[in-house]
């Protein structure tokens, strides 16, 4: 098979979650341990860090895999979903994976595939942890899809895990208290493993310390061991100031702009931290890798700034609390009128969404292409319940044209609510 033939392949004949959602979920770790098992265990050949959370976790493990790129490591990096192209998932010092190889790793193992009838997210965990292993990568930071415990990426054994937060997410599948929550996010904890803890919060502390204990795993609440003050945009970065014990206060540049990012960076800082008998880095690399994590991993959609005049900022946040996160950093921005373009999926909340946006802002509403996009005119509908008002645009980019047209020099544009919103953008 051509690249384009094997990913037809994958769409048409594996359930795929960011087209029809939950119901592409086989819940359980048995497809994914019987496909490593037939590759030969993939997942036990190379060293790794797994890293999960309600918000947070793509921007912890982007950063974490540019801090060991920065420091002279070989580093694989697997996230999802993808923005723009397949290959973004699986990437090596930043690098995605060729074409080619998607194509080679389908086609040989086409009849592996139909006889196991895994997921479209089981089959990619499969081809990562195939690619890192034979690439001998140094060290592959993992980011879980999904929970945590049943996450098809849960079958490494790292050597540490990180859990960023938990919010209110995907509360049909994963429960709908912080606690329970906690518990499936929790499910990522192994026995002796050291875990690394972002936010401290009442509700979710005591789960994390009991399964800590239960598994032996020594536990660090990053926020109790790692104190990040912001000091504001300067630059084109975001300035912080990091107290640790036992150390001198540092100052640290980061490349993703967004002040929710202190702290992801306190759970990035507690992790290197941790594993620094394993792997060690120098605090110029620390520095340069959170700094320069855009460029190092071709991460893009957290807080990114596509155009100055007007501008306009594009960001992935598409949950209660990670909006509610964006929006402090647009708070702290000068501008006069704020100009919102946003479509979401339908199975989320999309009023108790938009009733962490301000109600001062004009909307530009639209979908995506993707079947989960909840269609323009409903978003609408739903906004104008809760007095948030705007007009209709058949996609994100005749949307963010006319947000342009409209704007005045002082104004902000932000793109926001879906990845899949983010991903159709034409200049990104």
């Amino acid at each position: 098979m051509q690249y384009s033939e094997a990913l037809d392949y994958l769409y048409s004949r594996l359930p795929v979650y960011h087209r029809i959602g939950p119901k592409a979920i086989k819940p359980g770790l048995t497809n994914t341990l019987r496909l490593c098992a037939a590759l030969g265990d993939p997942q036990h050949k190379f060293k790794s860090i797994h890293v999960g959370g309600t918000n947070g976790k793509g921007s912890t493990a982007h950063m974490l895999a540019a801090v060991y790129q920065a420091a002279g490591y070989r580093v694989g990096l697997y996230t999802s979903p993808h923005l723009r192209s397949f290959t973004e998932r699986i990437r090596i010092n930043g690098q995605p994976i060729d074409e080619e190889d998607v194509a080679d790793f389908v086609t040989s193992q086409q009849a592996l595939i139909e006889s196991i009838e895994p997921s479209f997210f089981e089959v990619t965990v499969a081809l990562a942890f195939l690619y890192f292993a034979f690439q001998e990568v140094d060290v592959a930071v993992i980011e879980v899809g999904l929970g945590g415990r049943l996450d098809s990426t849960n079958v490494i054994t790292p050597a540490a895990s990180v859990i960023t937060n938990i919010g209110f997410d995907h509360m049909d599948i994963l429960g709908d208290t912080l606690p329970a929550i906690a518990a499936e996010k929790a499910g990522i904890i192994k026995a002796g493993i050291p875990v690394i803890i972002g936010e401290t919060h009442p509700e979710t502390e005591p789960v994390f310390r009991a399964k800590a204990t239960q598994e032996a795993a020594p536990i660090t609440f990053a926020d109790q061991q790692v104190r990040v003050q912001d000091r504001g945009l300067l630059r084109g970065f975001r300035q912080v100031l990091v107290s640790q014990a036992g150390e001198s206060d540092s100052l640290f540049e980061l490349g993703l702009t967004g002040g929710y990012q202190r702290h992801n960076l306190a759970a990035v800082l507690a992790t290197v931290e941790m594993l620094q008998p394993i792997w060690p880095v120098s605090k110029e690399a620390l520095q340069r890798g959170v700094r320069e994590v855009v460029t190092l991993t071709g991460l893009k959609g957290r807080f990114q700034l596509l155009s100055d005049e007007p501008r306009v900022y594009v960001d992935t946040a598409h949950n209660k609390p990670g909006l509610e996160a964006l929006m402090e950093t647009v708070a702290s921005l000068s501008f006069d009128t704020l100009r919102i373009v946003m479509g979401v999926v339908a199975d989320k909340a999309a009023s108790s969404l938009l009733l962490t946006l301000p109600s001062s802002a004009v909307y530009y509403f639209c979908q995506a292409s993707s079947p989960r996009s909840l269609p323009a005119l409903l978003l609408q509908a739903e906004a104008a319940e809760v007095a948030r008002f705007g007009e209709v645009y058949s996609d994100v980019n005749v949307a963010l044209d006319a947000a342009r047209q409209d704007a005045q020099g002082n104004d902000v544009i932000l793109i926001t609510g879906s990845n899949y919103v983010v991903a159709e953008l034409i200049n990104l």
